[in-house]
């Protein structure tokens, strides 16, 4: 039996249509959501006026929520739950994403996935990273899990869709655990967890490019079905893109976990995949290497070298090249001019040999665990050594909390006792988007994004929320 998915036109976010949609996929589909309940969304970070497109808008989960509520049957609990990237607390994207109110009038309960209890499950597919990971509680206690992805581009995976949305169901202390070169792996070990009965994506308006900053496209579709590898393989043919190009997708088909062939698909709806591809013959991806990324323009440029995993020598899909992309379009967001009015910046990533040619006045960055690198800077001797550790030397039961305000205070104090210094040593496996923000303004002597008024005081309210949340939870 082929797996099916549907394509629906929908161009505009009204929930009472949206719902009336995802109804009718409910039934095309024969889904019938009961037990525990648990809507996932794409709530990476959100916010109004500065991340307006990243995340699975209020009146998309509104309709969806409605819908489930019709077709679900002997529900025990109806609730939504994410965790927030970026280690940001997620009550915090909730609120901005507006779920509060949604949730309120629907009458469901909110699971914030930093706040609660993670429990340990063990993996047994060949070809996982590891034997045990940690989940949290809803995660295992819930009967019917509908995964309600953001359909964006992703600049380093390609495309953010169904089963990369799982990355949101780990809290900090085990969600950077391998998200590093061994992303795309992560990301397939995640869906032995648990699978999807329902997948809903918001494609109304897609995103181009990046996953925090992507740029608007109209596509006006929502795309359903019940499989995660069946929904992302037909996602990648609307954005004309190689499911096979889409390396968590390859694995996780390869695992078992459904086809990446369109002859093992049925496409139905009422807006066919040709009319879709004919629409986003212009949809955008940013899949450049950094060292290809800067133009002679800006003030800041990358050095990369080799890295110490064989299946990816000579390149890191999956960490800290694509954070400092991340990094740059928050800034050129809050300063379209920041690559002109920055001050010259290297950044080197991977083990590099050689002299790195700077420029009179040009600092650097020595980026990652992973980064490496011998000769003179300033007339000095600079020797940066390597502390990366691969996965199986890492142990998922010992990881560090990664927490928000423990991570800004050191990165915050490292930029000062280093300020006068013409390079610095960012670690990290990967180093965080935020990371990069900080050491780039410091270096650079730019505003820094981070402490922005719109961000800082209430992301900090927040935390302090999640914080004594967590406690409660423990205890």
């Amino acid at each position: 039996m082929k797996h099916r998915v549907l394509i629906r036109r929908c161009d505009e976010y009204d929930p009472d249509k949206i719902r009336g949609i995802v109804k009718e996929g409910m039934e095309e589909l024969g889904v019938r959501p009961s037990g525990r309940i648990l809507l996932k969304p794409n709530v990476v970070i959100a916010h109004p006026e500065i991340f307006p497109h990243a995340f699975t808008r209020k009146e998309f989960l509104e309709g969806v929520i409605s819908a489930t509520r019709e077709q679900a049957q002997q529900v025990r609990e109806l609730a939504v739950g994410e965790r927030s990237g970026l280690t940001l607390a997620t009550r915090w994207t909730f609120k901005n994403a507006g779920y509060p109110e949604v949730l309120k009038r629907q009458k469901v309960t909110a699971h914030y996935f930093d706040e609660v209890q993670q429990v340990p499950v063990e993996l047994r597919k060949e070809g996982r990273l590891r034997d045990l990971i940690f989940i949290p509680k809803p995660i295992t206690d819930c009967d019917f899990l509908i995964n309600l992805p953001k359909f964006k581009a992703h600049p380093w995976c390609r495309l953010t869709l169904s089963l990369k949305n799982f990355i949101g169901i780990q809290d900090d202390r085990h969600r950077l655990v391998d998200h590093n070169i061994f992303l795309e792996q992560k990301i397939a070990d995640l869906q032995e967890v648990i699978q999807p009965q329902f997948i809903a994506i918001d494609g109304i308006i897609a995103g181009q490019k990046m996953m925090l900053t992507p740029t608007p496209f109209p596509l006006g579709a929502i795309v359903m079905g019940t499989n995660s590898c069946a929904v992302d393989t037909v996602g990648c043919h609307m954005v004309h893109v190689d499911p096979q190009d889409v390396v968590h997708l390859r694995l996780a088909s390869g695992r078992g976990f459904g086809p990446m062939n369109l002859d093992e698909i049925e496409i139905s709806g009422d807006f066919p995949l040709d009319e879709v591809q004919a629409r986003t013959r212009d949809f955008e991806f940013c899949l450049e290497r950094i060292d290809d990324y800067f133009g002679e323009e800006s003030n800041i440029s990358c050095t990369v070298g080799t890295f110490p995993e064989k299946h990816s020598p000579d390149y890191c899909w999956g960490g800290c090249p694509g954070a400092l992309q991340e990094a740059v379009h928050i800034f050129r967001a809050a300063n379209p001019n920041i690559d002109r009015d920055i001050g010259k910046i290297r950044v080197v990533v991977g083990k590099v040999d050689g002299p790195l040619d700077l420029a009179e006045g040009e600092r650097v960055l020595f980026a990652g665990d992973c980064t490496s690198w011998q000769g003179q800077i300033d007339g000095h001797e600079v020797k940066i050594d390597s502390s990366y550790r691969t996965t199986h030397e890492v142990d998922a039961t010992k990881t560090p909390s990664n927490d928000m305000l423990l991570k800004n205070i050191a990165t915050m104090w490292d930029c000062f006792e280093n300020r006068k210094s013409p390079y610095m040593h960012a670690k990290g496996c990967t180093v965080s988007v935020p990371d990069f923000v900080h050491y780039l303004a410091s270096m650079g002597k730019v505003s820094n994004p981070n402490f922005d008024p719109r961000i800082a005081l209430p992301v900090n309210v927040a935390y302090w929320q999640m914080r004594f949340n967590r406690l409660m939870s423990r205890i």
